[in-house]
């Protein structure tokens, strides 16, 4: 597994979302997106992760950031979680991997003793030519909204 880096051109990628429509990257072309890629809605660490982005919306979006959280869930699963924690962002339904594989976050994880393949909790910044400008992929679930921010804040536009 070899996640791509700052500098990559962050592939184009078409995805249904939690309502069942169709979100495409480059609906965001000339924006600043946060991709960020967690194993299971509803499982305790990708719950706290979502409600920092949550809670930090306001600020995001203050610097024209858009946040796009991308998991292999249904996007019925999608829907109850984004409901259950009022979710204001959009979540995208990776259900075949394809996405999660093409930024390089799809594979060998070890839980309890078991490997299997799943996502890696790994976010990427795209700037708004489409060019990844930060690689995440160093953080707690409890201060990853923190991190992108401080992040931000460092290199607002």
């Amino acid at each position: 597994m070899s996640p791509l880096k700052a500098g990559d051109k962050a592939p184009q990628f078409s995805l249904p979302d939690q309502d069942g429509e169709t979100i495409n990257l480059s609906d965001f072309k000339g924006q600043r997106v946060l991709v960020y890629f967690y194993p299971k809605a509803m499982t305790p660490g990708c719950t706290v992760q979502a409600c920092g982005l949550r809670d930090t919306m306001d600020e995001l979006k203050n610097i024209h950031v858009e946040v796009l959280g991308i998991s292999t869930d249904a996007p019925e699963k999608l829907s109850r979680f984004a409901e259950k924690e009022m979710l204001n962002f959009t979540l995208l339904s990776d259900v075949d991997h394809q996405v999660a594989e093409q930024f390089g976050v799809w594979g060998e994880k070890q839980f309890m003793g078991k490997i299997y393949d799943g996502i890696h909790r790994i976010s990427f910044l795209i700037d708004p030519q489409g060019s990844i400008e930060h690689v995440f992929d160093k953080f707690k679930t409890s201060d990853h909204h923190q991190i992108v921010l401080d992040h931000l804040k460092q290199h607002s536009s």
